[in-house]
Order: structure tokens, then sequence, then C-alpha cells
């Protein structure tokens, strides 16, 4: 799991960063099915959490028990160098959003590379919220658009009008990704909705962590049968 590392939203003097849920629901995903989780970031150490997402009003069961658990909370404040990371060490790659992503992992060369890397592996990758605007500069083997011709979600428009930052984030990722060429759908705001296409998933909000998840591991389960 790849979280971001950047804590500042653009010039407003608000603080950013994960959104815990995207986090926490499919973290505990992975960790209830027996699976092995590392989560990187850029920087390494502890990962910027953005404070809108540990009110109470955005907390859900899944975030209360991430919180209440020793081992996921020491995880996310020991987060590995992403620089670090190889990318044949991992099965899958998952990369919760908050709206630090737009900042540093969109243009992250290792991060854009472990996408690159593991979907060329035929490993599966997901993302949800602002993590698919990572794939905005992610490459296909032609050198083209990752996304071009590929069925993909992630924070809409509407959403991010919303919740009044469409003038302070760097871009509006469905309108990149609509640009470059994807299939973009969405479902109404903040309702769950994900997207696969092959081995490329993607969650259009928090509350589509869950599902982006499962999905994800659903894609594991396939693999591992196909390769037995």
């Amino acid at each position: 799991m790849v979280v971001t590392s950047h804590d500042q939203l653009g010039n407003t003097g608000r603080k950013t960063g994960l959104w815990l849920e995207e986090l926490a629901a499919p973290y505990l995903v992975f960790r209830d099915a027996g699976l092995e989780v590392t989560i990187a970031s850029p920087k390494g150490g502890q990962a910027p959490v953005d404070p809108g997402s540990l009110d109470e009003a955005s907390q859900t069961d899944d975030t209360r028990r991430f919180l209440q658990s020793p081992e996921a909370t020491g995880a996310l404040a020991e987060t590995a160098p992403l620089p670090r990371i190889d990318p044949s060490a991992f099965d899958a790659v998952f990369f919760p959003g908050g709206h630090g992503p737009l900042w540093d992992l969109a243009h992250d060369r290792h991060a854009l590379s472990l996408i690159e890397q593991t979907l060329a592996a035929g490993k599966p990758v997901a993302l949800v919220c602002h993590a698919p605007g990572i794939l905005t500069n992610v490459k296909a083997s032609d050198g083209g658009p990752i996304v071009a011709g590929r069925s993909v979600t992630g924070f809409t428009n509407a959403e991010e009008a919303a919740v009044h930052l469409t003038d302070i984030v760097p871009f509006l990722l469905e309108e990149v990704l609509r640009h470059q060429g994807a299939t973009f759908s969405a479902a109404a705001e903040f309702t769950p909705h994900v997207v696969q296409d092959g081995l490329l998933i993607t969650g259009q909000n928090p509350p589509s962590s869950t599902q982006a998840a499962l999905t994800l591991l659903d894609s594991l389960r396939a693999r591992i049968s196909v390769s037995r």
C-alpha cells in the first residue's frame, strides 16, 4: 500500500494528506484475509493524515478499528521509503487517496514505475478516490497514457466542487483522465463505485475503498488459482 507524504493543501495554509478511511478499510480487508501488508510513502516514516478524516463525523467502524490497532498505527508511523521498494517482491499494489497524492505521488517516478512494472508483470493495481490521479502520468508500453482506452473512475469534478476544492487542487483528475482517452464512469456523489479493467482497479471515493480492496483480493485469488 502506497500513501502520500504531502501534507499541505495548496497555498491555503490548511493540512491535507491521506484520507484515513481509504487506508484503514482496505488494510483491514487484506490483513483479515491473511495477507502481509507493507505501507510505503515517498519520504518514509510517519505519513500525514488529513485532519478531516479524523473528525468524528468522518469516522467509520474501520477507521476506529485501525486506530485501535497498534500494528496498524505502527505501520502508518513507520512507512517504508518508496525508493527502497522492490516491485518484484509484491503480489499487488494498492494506492489510497486523500488530496495529498495529487501533489506528490502523481509526479513521483518511483510510484509511476511501481505501477508500470506491476501491471507489466501481470499483477493487479488498485487506486481509490484521488489516487487515480497518479495514472495521469503513468505510461503504457507504447509510451502513451496508461488509461487510454481503459475504463476507470476516481474522485469526480462534482465531488471536488462539493468539497469546495476545485480551485485549490493542482488538477481535476476526472478532466485529465477523460482528456487522455479513458472511459470514465461515476456513480452519484459519495456513493460506492468501483471499476475493474483487467489488472487495473479504480474506486471513485472513500466509500468505495472496501469494495476496491475486495476486488483486488478477488484478482489476487484468481491469479494464484491460475498459477497453480
